[in-house]
Order: structure tokens, then C-alpha cells, then sequence
């Protein structure tokens, strides 16, 4: 199938490593310009040549952006940069690591605004800040313009122990349906997507902190999580990207304000 993403321009946030490194990767296979992001720009500057690289993009195809997604000045500047460096933006994947792990009970005050500042309010900065690129391209392109927000199962099935991230990705939802009903009419389709176990750095660091209280390890810790998925097995960043790529691409214009799981089956919610 041809998404029709050539020469079209990305913004990937928390695109350094794990799962926006992963969509970074898929969107410029499609032929897409891509601007990447992350706060360490050694680590970023790295990520955008191995990109080009695997992707057999040119260097300038791919650039790295220093942007700390929880600064809206940071965010404002990403997003012009990216503008000024491709001339426009067509799709915008939000993305943020996860907060702590922790129960509702255990963790303190002070985390609450911290993990809806990185998980839900980067992602409302990222959509205003590009909104009005995204409507300027939608005129000009019959329409195809895109916002995929990074969010995780846990927004329609909580998990043990991540209470913040629970808490703070079932809001990106809420807000998504919202925008979704702002932006139709311009023909930007605004969508989320919920990866469940797949396997990054962060899964890696979630196992460890689970395998801390159990003495099991890392790979037992896997096996029982593969367990609850319909398919059995871990997924990898690469079949969630394929996902975010199809949302990204011309065919997908159609779809809108949905919220679609990519966890191997791992949530068994009907709505």
C-alpha cells in the first residue's frame, strides 16, 4: 500500500530511542522528512544519522531537534524549527517517556503535576503549537494532515502500579477526542495509539521494577506479561511504528478521534 508520505514532514517527539525512535524510522522509510526530537542532543543528533542511515534517507531528511517537551517555549521553538527547515508540517506523533512507577496511595503530591506535565499537558503544547502548520497544510494538500498521539493501554486498562501514567494518559484521551471534533472540519484527522508491552528500554525498566518485590527475572517477568496478551508474546517497536505510519498516511483519512490499542491483545475492554 502507498501512504502517499513522500515528501511529506513529520514531527516525532521522544524520538531519541524506544517507540518514537521506532516511528521516526517507519516515517522516513515511507519517504517522509522527518524532524526528531528529544532533551539530550548528543543522543538525538546520534538518533537522527542512524535514521537517515536505516533509511537510506539523505542526512538532511532527518534533523535533530533539542526540544524538552514539558517546556512550552522549547516545544514552540521544535515546531518552527521544523517548519523553517521543510517548509511545512503534515503529521505530528506527541510522545513522552512514562512517569514512575508507584500505586495511587504511595506516590507523593508532588508527582501528580510532574506526570501530567510530561505525559498530558506536552502533548496539548505540541498540538497548539503545530495546529495552525497543520491547517495550512491541510488546505494545501486536500486535507492530509495528521496528530497520532503516543499515549498506552493503560488509558483504557489500568495497570497495577502505574497509577500516574494511568492517571495521565486516560486525560490524552479525553483531550483527543476533543481536538478530533475541533479539526474535522479542517480534514486533519487527530488519533491516538495504545502500545501495550512492547519491548524499549522502558519495558526493561518497569520489569526491574517488578522484579525488585519478586526476586523473578527480567525474562520471567516478560513471560508472565506475554501471558495476559491474547498473542502471548512481547511486541516489538517495529510493528508498533507499521501502526502509526498507516495513521499517518493519506489512506487513513477516514479515521479520527479513535483510540486503537497495539498490545497483542492485552486489553479486553469493549468500548
Amino acid at each position: 500500500m502507498d501512504l502517499q508520505l513522500t515528501d511529506r514532514t513529520a514531527f516525532v517527539a521522544g524520538a531519541s530511542k524506544g517507540l518514537g525512535y521506532a516511528t521516526a524510522c517507519a516515517l522516513a522509510a515511507e519517504g517522509c522528512r522527518v524532524a526528531v526530537c528529544s532533551r539530550n542532543e548528543t543522543r538525538i543528533t546520534e538518533a537522527a544519522a542512524a535514521i537517515a542511515d536505516a533509511t537510506d534517507q539523505p542526512p538532511e531528511a532527518v534533523v535533530p531537534v533539542v526540544c524538552d517537551v514539558t517546556d512550552e517555549a522549547a516545544v514552540a521553538h521544535a515546531i518552527e524549527t521544523t517548519v523553517a527547515q521543510f517548509g511545512a508540517l503534515h503529521v505530528l506523533v506527541t510522545n513522552a517517556g512514562g512517569p514512575p512507577a508507584g500505586t495511587a496511595t504511595s506516590v507523593g503530591p508532588d508527582a501528580w503535576p510532574a506526570a501530567l506535565k510530561l505525559n498530558l499537558l506536552s502533548t496539548i503544547a505540541l498540538c497548539r503549537h503545530a495546529t495552525p502548520h497543520l491547517q495550512a497544510a491541510a488546505a494545501e494538500d486536500d486535507g492530509h494532515a495528521r496528530i497520532i498521539m503516543i499515549a498506552s493501554a493503560a488509558a483504557k486498562e489500568p495497570i497495577p502500579r502505574l497509577a500516574l501514567s494511568n492517571t495521565a494518559r486516560a486525560g490524552v484521551l479525553g483531550y483527543m477526542k476533543s481536538l478530533a471534533a475541533d479539526l474535522g472540519p479542517a480534514g486533519i484527522t487527530v488519533n491516538a495509539v495504545l502500545p501495550g508491552y512492547t519491548r524499549t528500554e522502558r519495558l526493561n525498566d518497569l520489569a526491574d521494577s517488578t522484579r525488585a518485590g519478586t526476586g523473578q527475572t527480567r525474562e520471567a517477568v516478560f513471560a508472565g506479561w506475554a501471558e495476559n496478551n491474547a498473542l502471548k508474546r512481547i511486541g516489538a517497536p517495529a510493528e508498533f511504528a507499521a501502526t502509526v505510519a498507516f495513521l499517518a498516511g493519506r489512506p487513513a483519512g477516514y479515521i479520527t478521534g479513535t483510540a486503537v490499542p497495539i498490545d497483542g491483545g492485552r486489553t479486553k475492554h469493549l468500548l
